[in-house]
């Protein structure tokens, strides 16, 4: 009998690794002749370099970047043998890099993440793939923009802190100051979320609260992102208000939609080619999945639910190991699960 093992992160305690080799042991523990393979997988979030450079025998780079609240912080990305690069989001500008009394989104910044991304230029790299999932902001992208040289005006003509307060107060783009290398480059922004920047299924609506936002601060980050889409709009011509994912890392994906060549695609469907999933279910018996938690979001495009639709198709049977379940799991079950 053979057992794939596609464990995602569980956040904050386990990677992908670590709790796909912990399934390992206990399925030869209990079954000994049984063989195992080990794929980590990731939906854009926390593991998606692992999986990465596990998968494409990549090597891991690191370098001190600032994190959310603007401290020195080291982070870590992929880089590929094709001279690709794999960057977490998380791993800069993450939640877990927060402490739980200090996290607010009106004030934290992906300025890190956007150090990463200058990193992985420096190394030559004309393809990043950044996973958006995790994050402890809601700036759309300022951040991350601001560290490659874009700056944000208000009324006056003044720039503005690359922060989720400004979003509200940003009247005009200079992007002149853009790295120029970025016009030969290609952002793969991995999401693993399909709200939209706003509304009550947008950013700050739907994942305000988990990082620290209150019911005001939410609605006036929510504004703030329309308001910041009018904005790129008005500069660009790109309208990424009600773009599917936009909304995916605090409105980052729009936000880099909007300025730079970078463009959403559904983080695991992206690793289910990179790993080649499909040819590895056809040679399983049986395949073991798990996350933290299953809730609401798990069908709106994280590991468990792309898992489902693929070993469906191929006729393995999915079983998931999780920390809890929040909500119900019956559209799961007829998926595949």
């Amino acid at each position: 009998m053979k057992v794939l093992i596609a464990m995602d992160s569980f956040k904050g305690n386990l990677s992908s690794m670590e709790a796909s080799e912990a399934v390992a042991r206990g399925i030869r523990r209990g079954c000994p002749r049984v063989e195992t393979r080990l794929l980590p997988i990731a939906d854009g979030g926390d593991g998606t370099v692992e999986a990465f450079v596990t998968a494409l025998h990549g090597q891991k780079k690191s370098g001190t970047v600032r994190d959310p609240l603007g401290n020195p912080v080291t982070a870590g990305w992929g880089l590929m043998p094709d001279k690709s690069a794999v960057i977490e989001l998380a791993a800069a500008s993450g939640l877990t890099l927060v402490p739980l009394h200090r996290r607010n989104p009106l004030r934290t910044s992906t300025f890190g993440t956007g150090q990463q991304i200058l990193a992985a230029l420096d190394e030559g790299c004309r393809t990043i793939v950044l996973g958006l999932g995790g994050s402890a902001t809601n700036d759309g992208g300022m951040g991350i923009l601001a560290a490659l040289g874009a700056r944000f005006l208000d009324s006056a003509g003044q720039e503005l802190p690359p922060v989720g307060a400004s979003l509200a107060h940003v009247q005009e783009l200079d992007v002149s100051g853009l790295d120029p290398r970025l016009n030969s480059t290609e952002i793969v922004l991995a999401c693993d979320v399909r709200n939209p920047l706003c509304g009550a299924q947008g950013a700050a609506m739907v994942y305000g609260r988990q990082k620290g936002a209150s019911q005001k601060s939410a609605a006036l980050l929510d504004a703030g992102l329309e308001r910041f889409a009018g904005v790129i709009r008005r500069a660009t011509g790109k309208d990424v208000l009600h773009m599917p994912g936009g909304g995916a890392a605090g409105g980052a994906a729009a936000g880099l939609a909007g300025l730079v060549n970078a463009a959403p695609v559904s983080g695991i469907e992206l690793m289910v080619r990179v790993l080649n999933l499909d040819r590895e279910l056809r040679r399983a018996d049986a395949v073991f999945t798990g996350e933290g938690r299953i809730d609401s979001q798990t069908a709106q495009g994280k590991v468990i639910h792309g898992l489902a639709a693929h070993a469906k198709e191929a006729g393995v049977p999915l079983i998931a190991l999780v920390g809890c379940i929040r909500g119900p799991v019956a559209p799961l079950m007829s998926m595949g699960l």
